[in-house]
């Protein structure tokens, strides 16, 4: 694969989204959360996960969080939303990275 195309999958993959309800996740249905660039479709962020990390991935759910309003006294402002894909691997593979988080 060229330079350029492995790349653009790091672009893609913005990092782990390691909450309680994720990691349980991982153990229990053998899924892993990714924050993921908002132009990212579920096909994309399949190819990048199976490129960079050489699994096979079933499924791929993609979340839109929108932005929060946040007070800080009088003034108003916004914490930013994101995109976050919920990523199922095939059965006995897994991410030795994400379960020693």
């Amino acid at each position: 694969m060229s330079e350029k195309a492995q790349y653009r999958h790091f672009q893609r993959l913005i990092g782990p989204h390691v909450t309680e309800k994720s990691h349980n996740a991982m153990g229990d249905n053998n899924q892993y959360t990714f924050r993921v660039s908002r132009e990212a479709t579920k096909v994309q962020v399949k190819d990048a996960i199976e490129t960079i990390f050489d699994v096979q991935v079933v499924k791929v759910q993609v979340i839109n969080r929108p932005s929060k309003a946040k007070r800080r006294g009088m003034r108003l402002g916004y914490k930013p939303g994101y995109r976050k894909a919920v990523v199922r691997l095939a059965e006995g593979q897994s991410l030795e990275a994400m379960d020693e988080a």
